[in-house]
């Protein structure tokens, strides 16, 4: 039984608009963020498969032992499909991970998934709030803006009340018709783009854009190592730190639920994430730039591009700025990795 309380609390908005025309009422702007509840409600109103298609889209790091698509087996929301982030990406020539799709490649993956340009698209991740903020990235840079995260993720899930699934994900009997969509190339940074901007102090040329770093602090100022071999630790020039957890905060599976499946098949309580306040991010943003700096980029009079170290998690606080209300912001694709990689790009490793 889902959590009564959540689901109370949706029960006025579902008469006032109809069971069925809250699953559809979102149309081409379907909020950025779903509660448990939310989806909840979603899953139980919506009488057309295709119009809603949830998507498993949890990646981990390099150095970890856990592979997302093996967990998939183990645990998943209820006909929840996998999405591989490594998989749907275009190649590049210094073989960086998760790179943006190419238009055909995106709309491939998504015709595979089930997924017509009409249907609302829900993404979660199994550290709670990690990965699905890239794929929404992903999806909203197509130009699918049916689409949304779920937050808190399978273990927020769980932990109201919500079922889950073992085993393969529900065979897709026919694909669905998705073509190619174009790219809003305006959100997404190449090199040149960041190497011609990090020349530019931007306390003086109000054209450039701010650049918020999600790593850690340490590795920002170059006191700590990259998790990957080899790589350079320190920042562009003209950066300012951000890390992404910044904009979450930590929950504990309450003892009550802590024998729900754990996706990496180990046992005890654990802790997952979910987004902070609006409040709260607000001041971690104006605590990052200043609240004039912060207050241009609020206002649209400054353009601001998310980094991290390879593109994933500068999908957090794309989201945040997002759900801030600023419009214009963008993410650098290759991140810090193919930043760092290249031996010509100036590092710096102070504040």
């Amino acid at each position: 039984m889902f959590a009564r309380s959540f689901v109370l609390r949706n029960l006025s908005f579902t008469r006032r608009f109809g069971l069925r025309s809250y699953a559809t009422m979102f149309a081409d702007h379907c909020p950025l963020v779903l509660t448990p509840a939310q989806l909840h409600n979603l899953k139980t109103t919506t009488t057309d498969a295709s119009d809603l298609v949830v998507l498993d889209a949890s990646w981990h790091m390099p150095t970890s032992p856990r592979k997302g698509a093996e967990e998939f087996l183990r645990v998943h929301l209820p006909t929840a499909r996998f999405l591989d982030l490594d998989a749907v990406a275009a190649p590049h020539p210094l073989s960086l991970p998760h790179m943006m799709p190419d238009p055909a490649t995106f709309a491939r993956a998504c015709a595979q998934l089930g997924i017509s340009p009409k249907t609302h698209v829900v993404l979660y991740d199994t550290h709670g709030v990690f990965s699905s903020p890239r794929a929404l990235y992903m999806f909203r840079a197509f130009g699918h803006h049916r689409s949304s995260i779920l937050d808190g993720g399978l273990p927020g899930w769980q932990v109201h009340g919500g079922s889950t699934e073992d085993g393969p994900a529900p065979t897709v009997h026919m694909w669905a018709n998705y073509p190619p969509p174009k790219l809003n190339t305006s959100v997404v940074k190449d090199y040149d783009q960041m190497v011609a901007n990090s020349r530019r102090d931007p306390t003086k040329e109000t054209d450039a854009f701010y650049v918020l770093d999600a790593r850690a602090k340490d590795r920002f100022l170059g006191k700590a190592p990259e998790p990957r071999p080899g790589l350079r630790s320190g920042h562009m020039p003209y950066a300012v730190s951000l890390p992404f957890n910044a904009f979450l905060e930590t929950h504990t599976v309450p003892q009550h639920v802590a024998n729900v499946v754990r996706p990496d098949g180990t046992d005890g309580p654990y802790t997952y994430t979910r987004l902070r306040s609006t409040q709260g991010m607000l001041t971690a943003l104006e605590e990052a730039l200043g609240s004039e700096r912060a207050k241009e980029v609020l206002e649209g009079k400054r353009q601001v591009v998310t980094s991290c170290g390879s593109g994933m998690t500068a999908g957090i606080l794309w989201l945040g700025l997002q759900l801030l209300g600023v419009e214009r912001v963008g993410l650098y694709d290759e991140s810090w990795m193919g930043y760092a990689m290249r031996p010509e790009s100036k590092v710096v490793q102070e504040e």
